[in-house]
């Protein structure tokens, strides 16, 4: 096998095994560890790590460490976090999240560079288009790693199924469910009730396992990347120069348009994978079905997002941000109207799923958005995007234990119509600051994107 093709699939197959352990356990954080909010405020406080990690260390741990080191002892940071929930309390589930939040960020920016160096190294040996060998590259490796939250959540469902703490759910107890939640650490005797130690602990086994087989994957096959390559890409801009160049990028009118909508695609992922999953699925269905309801989220979302990439350029952004805002405005008014009945077993996958299609228009569009709008500025714009994404994860879940299910699908739904306002106005601005050709409307319309994960 061609060597760098194999360093390829080291990379990706290494974060396939991290992520499984890692979107399995976030989407059951508001479940497992619901006691006074355990769960969501370490989810709260691994965001808003994230968002100080990702303005200053990718450049420091990388230069120090080098590209294939920075993402093995990163991928230790998720591993302890992995740990911390075995005895989850607050003196050991917010250190491991705040370890997690510092690691995530050096780990995708090596993970982007070591790809990124490895494509450019191969073209030049074989003669062909960096750019081309890049993008194949990166296509392999989302391929592999979008998987992830599938099998992070099958593997979580069938291990809790084997829980003997199923059993019918009493209409008193369903009436604490929904919307209209009753803001109890455990809305009902039945569904919610916590699995066993023993089912807790093997999961958690499993899912450290993972973490770990991937550390030892990629320090034993992945090799280091050529040092005078990575040091040129290392060297490009100090990093209190990225973090000063994020800042004056808000002085752009089009970019502080954008914050209402880069910060709701962390507001409308956080209220389904804390709110949805806990006060409706758990509550009404049981845990074991968390990872079920998630998988159905993941698979639709992954599946459309490769298709939005390939039509975009036929039907053009704006008539998917205009799908994306009917489909998730449904959802969060059936959210609001709808009484959780666990004989409406269809509702509880078909609300996940449409919200997995407009989360792919979300992921996408928004990325190939900045992408164009700031394409002499990327570095500083994509800073941007991480900022405000985090910070809308960092808020809805800081107040999620706090508010009823229902003020905060109306705070979601609010921001969604303001982002709708404010995404409109970039549009014209946009429209009126260039001539709309038909060439450069199908550059646009066509623009490559990129499906950044979540963490």
């Amino acid at each position: 096998m061609e060597r760098n093709l194999k360093n390829v699939l080291v990379i990706s197959f290494g974060f396939l095994l991290l992520f499984t352990a890692y979107s399995g356990l976030q989407s059951l954080q508001s479940s497992l560890n619901a006691e006074e909010g355990l769960g969501v405020a370490s989810l709260s406080v691994l965001y808003a790590a994230l968002t100080l990690s990702s303005m200053f260390l990718p450049p420091i741990i990388i230069k120090k460490l080098g590209c294939k080191w920075t993402i093995a002892v990163s991928m230790c940071c998720y591993v302890a976090y992995s740990l911390g929930n075995f005895y989850a309390s607050w003196y050991t589930l917010i250190p491991t999240s705040m370890i997690l939040g510092l690691g995530g960020a050096p780990l995708w920016s090596a993970k982007c560079t070591y790809l990124t160096i490895a494509g450019t190294l191969y073209a030049e040996k074989a003669g062909k288009s960096a750019k081309d060998i890049i993008n194949q590259y990166f296509g392999i490796f989302f391929l592999v790693f979008q998987t992830s939250g599938v099998w992070g959540n099958l593997i979580s469902s069938l291990i809790l199924s084997q829980s003997s703490n199923q059993g019918q759910i009493s209409e008193e107890d369903l009436e604490c469910c929904g919307a209209y939640d009753c803001l109890t650490d455990t809305t009902n005797s039945t569904g919610s009730e916590r699995p066993s130690n023993s089912l807790i602990y093997t999961l958690l086994g499993v899912y450290t396992a993972s973490g770990v087989i991937a550390v030892l994957l990629v320090t034993i096959f992945l090799d280091q990347i050529k040092s005078d390559q990575a040091e040129t890409e290392k060297e490009k801009t100090p990093f209190w120069s990225t973090f000063l160049a994020t800042l004056r990028h808000l002085k752009d009118k089009r970019q502080c348009l954008l914050i209402p909508l880069t910060m709701y695609s962390g507001f409308e992922q956080a209220f389904l994978s804390g709110d949805f999953s806990k006060s409706f699925v758990t509550c009404a269905l049981g845990i074991q079905y968390v990872g079920y309801m998630m998988i159905c989220f993941a698979g639709i979302n992954s599946l459309c997002s490769l298709l939005f990439g390939k039509i975009s350029q036929f039907t053009g952004r704006k008539l998917l941000f205009a799908l994306a805002a009917v489909l998730n405005t449904s959802c969060l008014i059936t959210v609001l109207l709808w009484k959780p009945d666990p004989k409406q077993l269809a509702v509880f996958f078909v609300i996940p799923g449409l919200w997995g299609v407009s989360d792919a228009v979300w992921q996408t569009q928004i990325n190939a958005l900045y992408g164009i709008l700031f394409e002499k500025n990327k570095e500083a714009a994509f800073s941007n995007y991480r900022l405000w994404q985090s910070l809308g994860f960092v808020i809805a879940f800081a107040y999620s234990t706090k508010l009823q299910v229902y003020i905060k699908a109306s705070i979601v739904l609010s921001v969604l119509v303001l982002s709708m306002l404010t995404y409109g106005a970039v549009e014209y601005l946009k429209a009126k600051s260039s001539p709309g050709t038909p060439a450069a409307t199908k550059k646009e319309n066509g623009a490559p994107h990129s499906q950044e994960t979540h963490m």
